[in-house]
């Protein structure tokens, strides 16, 4: 099984970025993708989460109202819209599953994400 995320790319502040998590060798299973991110420098830090019933859970304050999370079923994608990105968002963005349908309580919880997406580069500058 594996994930593959894409969509990243250089944006100027207060810009848009679409970010797509592709599941690939999942079957019939349906599951918790979260997505994280991590700065040069930085811890890593949990952005947010969708579960198998398409609930949202946010892990950073500072994505909320900026932020959307989605998925399709069909084509067994997640998707992580992202507007009016801001310079402190850049980062290489993960997605992650463990194969629950349960998102993380928080970040330590995510831990036990452990398969996860080669990532993809997001970089907000002017």
């Amino acid at each position: 099984v594996q994930l593959q995320a894409s969509g990243g790319g250089l944006v100027q502040p207060g810009g848009s970025l679409s970010l797509s998590c592709a599941g690939y060798g999942f079957g019939d299973n349906v599951y918790a993708i979260g997505w994280f991110r991590q700065a040069p420098g930085k811890e890593r830090e949990w952005v947010l989460c969708i579960n198998d019933i398409k609930q949202t859970t946010y892990y950073l304050e500072s994505v909320k109202g900026r932020f959307t999370i989605s998925r399709d079923y069909i084509e067994d994608t997640v998707s992580l819209q992202m507007n009016n990105l801001k310079a402190e968002d850049t980062a290489v963005y993960y997605c992650a599953t463990d194969m629950s349908p349960i998102c993380p309580y928080d970040a330590d919880d995510g831990k036990r994400f452990d398969i996860w997406g080669q990532g993809t580069q997001v970089t907000v500058s002017s």
